[in-house]
């Protein structure tokens, strides 16, 4: 099918969305990392549009500043009051101006449609010589939509019926009305100016648009999407849950098909931009948000939430949740790590059980493998850092950083108070409050000298449970001596 360029876009976004009940937009619920209109955006774009341009009206500075974030090339026109779809078109071309070639209406709530239906549409308008071509789909129960009505010998659309006008012979129809149309510019800019707008709603329907052509002797075509689910509007919390779930099985469909194992796609989640290497393993109850990337051979999951994070080839991770961080490969991760942004582990590192990173590089084969918080720091390659160790980053005002060097061995339990510098090579003892740099090669101890004071349980805790047991542990101590 040759690649058809239409003139102009024109998606429909200037809706309120009452039955959403919600203080954001319609078109800006999110779903699988895209808002609804972005979604539509990014059908549209496939088609390479000379303009694309986006009818806004309810809460239009939101809207606007979400797009010119999304697609800062998309124009906006707007619809100051809703007076209908063929108000909304109307208030598109004089934005756009004259407008010659084909203009594809898109409604911004269709989250799942997809460019290449648009290029199908868009393909048969121009290979029919159409004065407009209305997407349509059959569906499994047509009750409550616009029943298309075709004439039986030339196929041509001759109406577009709704269900409480429609007789019993129409309502056997399955094939219904998208709301998505791909008219003659010219035309459809001469027939808006005939719209009428005597009906209960007074408002300005796009649909009769297409009677006014017939009427005219234009010849008004259809084009059939190949899956119905992709025509549906989203109107309620209800209807996003469901297209959340179209879309997410689409893209897991995807993935498998291109050799990632998802071990169970009922309960993994991803969004639109995630990409992965082949022999990917993908394992229940896991959530890729953002730009996320799993690359060849990696294994995420279960239970394990990354955004914007990219896992290398062969690494590993389990029971996490990272944001904005990079794990190189054949690392390890988890279970129960928290990466927060600007976490870096190099190749065959480790971040294991209860360890929370944040804006720290940790170096190649190097390891912080249980109960600590790495925060503000560069630590080197092939170091061990101890359990319960925290780098201590934060003195009540500023950020600190701290540096440990490579080949390195940290005591459990330490504190780096930043700013301070652990040179290659060194250690530092067990339980040691590290202020000072150390020098390469160093053994560095910063604690306090024990001291026992015996009998304090007796004198200060008499009668009770420890002094019993201190008691009889030193008369058996006594017997044995």
């Amino acid at each position: 099918m040759s690649a058809i360029r239409p003139a102009a876009v024109v998606v429909l976004a200037a809706g309120e969305g009452t039955r959403m009940k919600s203080a954001t937009p319609k078109v800006l619920h999110e779903l699988c990392g895209r808002t609804l209109v972005g979604h539509v955006l990014a059908a549209a774009r496939e088609l390479e549009p000379e303009n694309l341009v986006v009818v806004v009206g309810h809460a239009r500075e939101q809207v606007t500043a979400h797009l010119g974030a999304t697609d800062p090339g998309v124009r906006t026109a707007v619809q100051a009051e809703q007076n209908g779809t063929g108000h909304a078109v109307r208030m598109a071309l004089e934005e756009l101006g004259t407008v010659d070639g084909t203009v594809v209406v898109v409604c911004g709530d269709t989250p799942l449609l997809r460019g290449e239906t648009l290029r199908a549409l868009a393909a048969n308008h121009s290979a029919d010589g159409n004065a407009v071509t209305v997407l349509t789909a059959e569906v499994p129960d047509a009750t409550g939509y616009g029943r298309i009505v075709r004439d039986g010998a030339s196929g041509a659309v001759t109406a577009i019926v709704e269900h409480k006008d429609a007789s019993d012979s129409q309502r056997a129809i399955r094939e219904i009305n998208s709301g998505v149309f791909a008219f003659d510019g010219q035309l459809l800019a001469d027939a808006l100016g005939k719209v009428r707008t005597d009906n209960s709603q007074g408002e300005e329907y796009l649909t009769d648009v297409l009677g006014i052509l017939r009427e005219a002797g234009h010849r008004v075509g259809a084009s059939v999407a190949g899956d119905h689910r992709e025509i549906a509007g989203i109107n309620n919390r209800v209807q996003l849950s469901e297209a959340r779930r179209i879309l997410n099985d689409r893209l897991l469909t995807e993935a498998m098909l291109a050799g990632v194992t998802v071990i169970d796609p009922a309960t993994t989640w991803i969004d639109v931009d995630v990409t992965f290497g082949q022999d990917a393993i993908v394992h229940p109850g896991t959530q890729l948000h953002g730009t996320t990337h799993i690359g060849e051979g990696a294994e995420v999951g279960p239970n394990t939430r990354l955004t914007d994070t990219t896992v290398e080839a062969g690494a590993r991770v389990d029971n996490t949740v990272a944001v904005s961080s990079h794990i190189g490969p054949g690392a390890s991760v988890g279970p129960f790590a928290y990466l927060r942004p600007g976490t870096r582990l190099g190749a065959k590192g480790k971040i294991g059980t209860y360890v929370e990173t944040k804006n720290a590089t940790i170096g190649e084969g190097t390891k912080v493998p249980h109960l600590s918080y790495v925060g503000d720091a560069t630590i080197g390659d092939y170091t061990n850092i101890g359990a319960a160790s925290v780098f201590v980053n934060y003195d009540g005002k500023d950020k600190h950083h701290t540096t440990v060097g490579s080949h390195c061995r940290t005591g459990s339990d330490n504190m780096f108070v930043a700013p301070v510098t652990v040179g290659d090579g060194s250690y530092t003892a067990a339980g040691s409050v590290i202020t000072k740099d150390v020098p390469p090669g160093s053994l560095a101890v910063a604690r306090g000298q024990q001291r026992n004071i015996e009998g304090w349980v007796a004198r200060k805790r008499p009668g009770s449970a420890a002094a019993k047991a201190a008691e009889t542990a030193s008369r058996q101590g006594e017997s044995e001596n």
